[in-house]
């Protein structure tokens, strides 16, 4: 039997002591992602794209040093493409990414599940995207409603993802 080794944090912890923060910094995604990532529980300071059916800036940024960052991508929560396949997600991983966020779809479902890097999406969908190198990098993004912005902080477990503007422990 494998085992997982227990992550360093607690999303649960996390809302127990800042549920009644009422400053906007500390925020809960809503429960509607999937994991797919070979990496269950991930954080780091964030970094954004915000994109259409369109991965280039996607794919540009995971080509880049991820260092220890989570890379949330704002794809207006687009069923019909998907953002990030297994050659996004080893670029990722091999880049130094902790993880992705992806408010739209996934592919490549087994390669996902096999590479080192955490990702959390909507849904699995086959077809790729277009590339017309369109979208915004780094820029404030409305995730599922709520406010991610560069140099938050996210926290992903098997319980949810939160967000707040300072690093938590």
């Amino acid at each position: 039997m494998t085992t997982t080794p227990s992550p360093a944090f607690s999303t649960c912890d996390f809302c127990d002591t800042f549920k009644n923060d009422a400053s906007g910094a500390f925020r809960v995604l809503p429960p509607v992602w999937r994991d797919f990532g070979g990496i269950s529980a991930f954080s780091g300071p964030v970094s954004t794209v915000q994109c259409f059916e369109d991965n280039s800036l996607v794919k540009a940024a995971v080509d880049s040093p991820g260092l220890g960052r989570v890379l949330v991508v704002d794809g207006g929560g687009s069923l019909r493409r998907a953002l990030v396949g297994g050659n996004l997600a080893a670029a990722a991983a091999r880049n130094g990414w902790a993880g992705l966020v992806v408010d739209g779809c996934v592919r490549d479902v087994a390669e996902l599940a096999a590479s080192a890097v955490g990702i959390r999406a909507l849904a699995a969908m086959p077809l790729p995207t277009e590339k017309r190198g369109q979208g915004q990098r780094d820029s404030a993004v409305q995730i599922q409603g709520v406010w991610v912005r560069p140099g938050d902080w996210l926290y992903a477990d098997a319980d949810g993802i939160v967000v707040s503007s300072t690093a938590l422990r």
